[in-house]
């Protein structure tokens, strides 16, 4: 893992310093709350429904079993006991006091963590494949290049006002982990013709109120050009990005509006003349980012214990079935903790937990976890002979549960219960859906599919490229619900169809229900997923089943 230079300690500690002056004032009354607004979101500090949320980052998803526990601690001095994992790979804590605040970023400073551009209209927490460094499908480990893109946009001089807030995702194999069609710049390692690395660069993706799906600007971009072009892309944004209206102002409309072929022919010229001034990287720095990211010795690893545990505990087999993924070590997994046990909320985590996932990544991990854009940590090497204890340790903490990739395995937002900006709940609908498929013994039945809810239009929930994606909004001040279907995140990403009229909140679980029983008598097979069927009977059989009176059938 990479670990604060003197440089980052130095530079962390004198921003905390400076927002601990600028809190003073707030609470003094010589700042306004108009006045503290950019300064405490520049710091990750938002202002909710009942307190105060801090967003911290995890850069790329990465995280030491000693920042882990510092997460805890500070849950249990600072908030409410818990922290609630995000899908930018980042944790929310949900209640602090704002006197409160500048202690807690100095005890994240303890640990080489910040709050730094989590929040505003700049470049945010770089994300990344929560199985980098392991998956058994990776060219290459995307966590270089996405810490070198950290280092080059923290506290960029020319990048801290752009007109919008601004995400960069990078995958490092050809199977899509990190969502990177969702991204304003999303970079997909590849391999050039002569077998070298580089990175197909794709521009103007985003979901939010109009959601837009990536597109390459670049098919192969060398490694040494990767920062000149980034700043070519970003800086051409900042001039031709649109400020007039918030809604229009995010960098796929302004690839929209310009067109691709006028926006791409900007930032090459912006790109030749950066690069006569920035040649890149140096060779010695990135090397030195590299090395920081170096596999850990695996070593020899039996299986015996593993196979023998399978066929003994069918509850070990099915956590296995569904929590577990390749590992380009032999005798090894990747494991997913599921922060999705039935009936709880989607990516929270206690500090009791979170100090045992601690203490099991030094026990069976190398001491390394990761985040997931889909709210569940990571535990990316693990010894196959150890999984037997390992599960048995997270069981005794709710943390077992073998549903990764289910029914219940749900992305959702905050929702109404704590942002402004929801029109909706989501939490309550995601914890009911789970609960209820549970109750009706489906969830192996239905298999993998994917159940996406956000609480607004700005779909922090992903709900677009969901399987089954949930839209809450207001209807005169009434939740209404929406169900759009057939999206994908993957390299293959697809926007999902809009299926008609709006569900009340006490309709939608019955609707969800009626949607994936037509779907277990429509398929051809146990192997066919939901998204398969779709794709292959289109959408009329599905919408048939949603909305079952002809007059909701007419409404449609």
């Amino acid at each position: 893992m990479y670990e604060y230079s003197d440089f980052d300690e130095a530079f962390v500690r004198t921003r905390n310093a400076q927002f601990r002056a600028q809190v003073e004032r707030r609470l003094s009354g010589a700042l306004t709350e108009d006045e503290f607004r950019p300064l405490r979101l520049m710091n990750g500090l938002y202002l909710q429904l009942h307190a105060y949320m801090l967003r911290i980052a995890i850069p790329y998803g990465t995280i030491s079993s000693a920042q882990m526990r510092q997460l805890a601690w500070i849950a249990e001095r600072w908030d409410k006991g818990y922290g609630h994992f995000t899908t930018r790979q980042n944790i929310q804590f949900n209640w602090p006091k704002l006197t409160d605040v500048p202690d807690i970023l100095e005890a994240l400073a303890d640990v080489g963590m910040h709050s730094i551009q989590t929040s505003g209209n700049t470049i945010r927490n770089v994300t990344a494949d929560h199985f980098a460094g392991a998956a058994v499908d990776e060219i290459e480990d995307p966590r270089p290049t996405a810490e070198l893109i950290r280092q080059w946009s923290t506290d960029h001089p020319e990048f801290q006002f752009l007109p919008r807030k601004f995400k960069i995702g990078v995958s490092g194999s050809p199977n899509d982990r990190a969502v990177v069609k969702s991204h304003d710049i999303g970079l997909r390692i590849v391999r050039g013709g002569s077998g070298q690395t580089g990175y197909e660069v794709l521009v103007g993706g985003g979901l939010g109120r109009t959601p837009m799906v990536a597109q390459v600007i670049r098919p192969f971009l060398k490694k040494q050009d990767l920062l000149p072009y980034l700043e070519a892309i970003v800086s051409t944004y900042n001039v031709m990005g649109r400020r007039d209206n918030k809604f229009k102002a995010r960098v796929k409309i302004t690839v929209f509006e310009n067109g691709m072929e006028k926006f791409r022919d900007a930032v090459e010229t912006r790109f030749e003349q950066i690069r006569a001034v920035f040649p890149g990287v140096s060779p010695v720095l990135l090397a030195r980012i590299e090395q920081s990211f170096a596999s850990p010795a695996f070593g020899h690893a039996p299986e015996s214990a593993f196979h023998a545990a399978r066929a003994a505990d069918p509850v070990f087999r099915a956590w296995t079935d569904t929590n577990l993924t390749a590992h380009r070590a032999p005798g090894h997994a990747i494991v997913t903790v599921s922060l999705k046990a039935h009936g709880e909320t989607p990516g929270n985590a206690s500090a009791a937990q979170m100090r045992v996932l601690a203490d099991l990544a030094d026990r069976y991990s190398h001491g390394e976890l990761r985040i997931s854009h889909e709210q569940n940590v990571i535990l990316p090497h693990v010894r196959k002979a150890d999984l037997p204890a390992l599960h048995a340790a997270l069981k005794a903490e709710r943390l077992a549960t073998a549903n990764v990739g289910l029914v219940s395995d749900i992305i959702a937002c905050p929702g109404m219960d704590y942002c402004t900006l929801a029109t909706a709940r989501s939490i309550p609908v995601a914890q009911q859906i789970a609960t209820h498929f549970q109750a009706l013994g489906l969830e192996d039945e239905i298999g993998r599919i994917t159940i996406k809810i956000s609480g607004c239009i700005n779909a922090c929930g992903h709900h677009h490229v969901g399987h089954i994606g949930i839209l809450g909004l207001d209807r005169a001040g009434v939740e209404n619900y929406q169900i759009t279907l057939g999206g994908d995140h993957t390299e293959t990403m697809t926007l999902g169809e809009r299926a008609g009229p709006g569900f009340a909140y006490d309709e939608i679980v019955p609707a969800i229900e009626r949607l994936l029983r037509a779907y277990l008598d429509l398929r051809t097979s146990r192997e066919e997923s939901f998204l398969d069927a779709y794709r292959r009977l289109g959408p009329a059989p599905f919408r048939a089943a949603l909305y079952q009176t002809e007059a909701e059938r007419d409404a449609a």
